[in-house]
């Protein structure tokens, strides 16, 4: 089973966002603040993070700053999660060092292409193709 990390403030959100996940069969660790997530990333070793880019104490681009310098963790895929949709946004997200950008509100069949295109391996894209 894939483990999911949610960094995510508002707690409304994070559990929608769990709700969705684990009825999709995945693991799911959750953060209220871009430093908590960090630390259960060192801790747990998620497969993915999605992360807001608005959190108290470390945002969601001092967190993405934060794994990538990390030599054990640079290859960890991480998706932003944003209310931000204006022009340029996502090429601000993407060029900061997140692998993806979902905006908000959630939409649940974009949620899950996304996971799992970040989540599949490649025997996993050969095997269902």
């Amino acid at each position: 089973m894939k483990t999911i990390l949610i960094a995510e403030d508002y707690s409304a959100n994070r559990e929608l966002i769990r709700e969705m996940l684990e009825s999709g069969g995945y693991h799911v660790i959750q953060a209220s603040d871009g430093q908590e997530a960090f630390e259960k990333i060192i801790e747990l070793r998620p497969d993915l993070v999605l992360a807001d880019i608005q959190m108290p104490v470390l945002d969601g681009y001092g967190l993405v700053h934060k794994i990538r310098a990390d030599s054990s963790l640079c290859n960890l895929k991480v998706v932003a999660l944003t209310a931000y949709a204006m022009d340029g946004d996502r090429e601000k997200v993407l060029g900061a060092g997140f692998d993806g950008y979902i905006t908000k509100p959630l939409d649940m069949k974009t949620l899950f292409r996304e996971v799992e295109k970040y989540l599949a391996t490649p025997l996993e894209k050969k095997a269902g193709t």
